[in-house]
């Protein structure tokens, strides 16, 4: 009797094996890349999802990214609701660039009505590329999970030198501060887990006006 070691691959199966996920993931790198390749100058913008059109980060999110637009830059976001619809809205009031990098999860998001560039992604990691290697500045709005992975990879990047520094900037202290405490008080100064110049890797603003004037004095540099 011959073992047989090698796994039998139903024909209707193969496109859940991982050598078929290389040319899904492949083609969502391909679909990204042409379709921003072209949009020049942008800009990131994270928060919740869960931000009611009433609140004021709403608000506060839609005039940023009016002010951003106005100033010659895409916006990109999630293309979902609350702060990245604010966003979205924001850059079509001020007739710019209004892009959205859709995810596809098992809780349908469905994009927002004032995105006018969408592109949709299966694999989280890939849409993650497409945030950094196209944006000159990342703007975290208040948000839960996702904004607060989208701020610490991008850091972390910056901190670790695996891109260029750039931009990133933190809307509302009141919202971030006791994380700021945090990560000043345990991370650095008790357990010395970073640098003090890390903390300097982003900025904390709380007017529109001020995100502008943080990216302008970048680039101005």
């Amino acid at each position: 009797m011959v073992k047989r070691n090698k796994k039998e691959i139903v024909k209707d199966d193969f496109i859940h094996e991982d050598p078929w996920r290389i040319f899904r993931i492949m083609s969502e790198f391909v679909d990204g890349f042409e379709v921003l390749s072209d949009v020049g100058r942008a800009v990131s913008i994270f928060g919740s999802s869960r931000t009611p059109v009433n609140a004021k980060y709403y608000k506060l999110a839609e005039e940023t990214a009016y002010l951003i637009a106005k100033a010659g830059y895409a916006v990109i976001t999630g293309s979902g609701p609350g702060i990245m619809e604010a966003a979205n809205k924001g850059a079509r009031r001020a007739k710019g660039q209004s892009i959205g990098l859709n995810i596809q999860i098992p809780l349908e998001q469905k994009p927002n009505e004032y995105v006018d560039t969408l592109v949709d992604f299966h694999y989280f990691f890939v849409r993650k590329v497409m945030f950094v290697k196209y944006a000159k500045a990342f703007v975290i709005m208040p948000g839960g999970y996702g904004t607060l992975d989208e701020f610490f990879e991008a850091i972390n990047l910056i901190q670790t030198r695996r891109i260029p520094r750039f931009p990133v900037v933190l809307f509302g202290r009141d919202y971030w501060q006791k994380m700021l405490d945090w990560l000043k008080e345990t991370v650095l100064e008790k357990n010395a887990n970073i640098s003090k110049k890390d903390l300097d890797i982003f900025k904390v603003v709380d007017k529109p006006r001020e995100v502008v004037d943080v990216i302008n004095k970048f680039y101005k540099r």
